[in-house]
């Protein structure tokens, strides 16, 4: 049977496709844009790849997955049991066409446009989230923190100062740390740290899951709905509506939006829209109620992983590997973060048994960018997904452009780096 959302005093109606943070951000500025908003997730809010992020806004991450140094150094991370980077055989095959406009994705001019669009977003995104969470009275969820990157080796002292000026030029600001300024902001780090760099201005969230579950509740108060069933089709109908197919029936709206993340893919599909997203699996544990260890986030440059001292304890994230949607995690990738930790913080060793673990999806694509676009032929239908390692990070700004876009309003990025159809 087809329903008809029936709009409140005449509002017209949306619906929005994924419950994660990007998707409660859309549906939120989808109300105050006026519009009846139905939120659809197959689980409840947040308890995807949202619920499990590093709770960090990664503002200085402007380059892409994909450049000519990462590939050169790739099969070394790859083939290293301790590395960040792995390939699951069995996965191989349906990967080798993603993998394929990956490698395309380092050309040089391709890597410039995922610079761009990068630092686009990232720019725009700490001011994004203090306009979506002010108004709602959310602010103090976000906390202006710092954030601190760190070396091990000696020889990487080279390095650390030429990713400063770098950084520099992008008008992001950091303080160098030598050995004993370390020690003094963190005591309870290794002694083997070289160097750092100290980003006075970065920010994270108290806890994801705690920010999600305030949105959400904020837009069931703004009178939005929510719907736990798995949407199988989104479809252009007659009468200019978007006609929502669920496990549980039909309903037909004026709007659209898909925020499913890495199971975006096959909607678009339906849609006759081919979009090379992949399921990038993402690895955490969670120290629960340790809150003594860190005082800052902190992410290792050598170990490529990133710790972050939140309400529920101290989270460890890391790893990306390309395995789909469908395997089951490996236990050994939880304790190769355990092992990392450990290293950094040898009182983390007493409680390694005690920790939390989780694995969740980050939706890549080949060059980085998220898609943020409305349908090539059906303008009441909305994407924005695909926002990789930086999904809190961009969630805000993200939504804020995807609506500039659906209503032809004026934005001041290149919204034509993240077309639907730029593959």
């Amino acid at each position: 049977m087809t329903h008809r959302h029936v709009a409140t005093l005449g509002m017209p109606s949306c619906a929005v496709v994924g419950a994660g943070v990007l998707g409660l951000c859309t549906a939120i500025l989808a109300q105050r844009r006026g519009l009846q908003v139905t939120l659809y997730d197959r689980q409840p809010p947040g308890l995807g790849a949202s619920y499990g992020n590093a709770g960090y806004l990664a503002c200085e991450l402007i380059d892409p997955l994909s450049t000519p140094a990462t590939l050169r150094i790739a099969p070394k991370l790859w083939l290293d049991p301790n590395g960040p980077l792995a390939l699951p055989l069995r996965h191989l095959p349906k990967l080798l066409p993603w993998l394929i406009r990956f490698l395309g994705a380092a050309r040089p001019a391709a890597v410039a446009s995922s610079q761009q669009g990068l630092r686009a977003l990232n720019q725009a995104s700490v001011p994004a989230w203090k306009r979506l969470l002010n108004p709602l009275g959310l602010g103090d969820h976000l906390v202006q923190s710092g954030y601190m990157l760190v070396w091990e080796s000696e020889n990487k002292q080279a390095e650390a100062r030429s990713h400063a000026r770098r950084l520099a030029a992008c008008g992001i600001s950091t303080r160098w740390l030598d050995r004993a300024a370390l020690i003094k902001m963190e005591p309870e780090m290794g002694p083997q740290l070289s160097c750092g760099l100290f980003f006075p201005e970065a920010y994270r969230v108290q806890e994801p899951y705690s920010l999600v579950s305030a949105l959400y509740d904020a837009f069931i108060q703004a009178g939005g709905t929510f719907a736990e069933v798995g949407v199988k089709r989104v479809q252009p109908v007659e009468n200019d509506e978007v006609l929502i197919a669920h496990t549980e029936g039909e309903q037909r709206f004026d709007k659209a939006v898909i925020c499913a993340g890495a199971w975006s893919r096959s909607l678009m599909k339906l849609l006759g829209l081919s979009v090379p997203i992949e399921a990038e699996r993402g690895y955490h544990l969670t120290y629960r109620d340790l809150k003594g260890p860190l005082n800052y986030p902190m992410g290792s440059a050598e170990r490529r992983f990133v710790m972050t001292p939140l309400e529920s304890g101290l989270r460890v994230v890391g790893m990306s590997e390309l395995g789909g949607l469908t395997l089951a995690p490996f236990k050994k990738r939880y304790d190769v973060l355990k092992r990392h930790a450990c290293a950094l913080i040898p009182g983390l060793k007493a409680q390694s048994e005690q920790c939390e673990v989780w694995m969740g999806h980050r939706p890549t694509l080949p060059d980085s960018l998220p898609v943020i676009d409305r349908h090539p032929h059906y303008q009441n239908i909305g994407f924005a997904f695909g926002n990789q390692h930086l999904g809190l990070t961009q969630a805000a700004v993200s939504a804020e452009l995807l609506w500039k876009v659906m209503e032809n309003e004026p934005t001041d990025v290149d919204m034509n780096l993240y077309r639907v159809n730029r593959f």
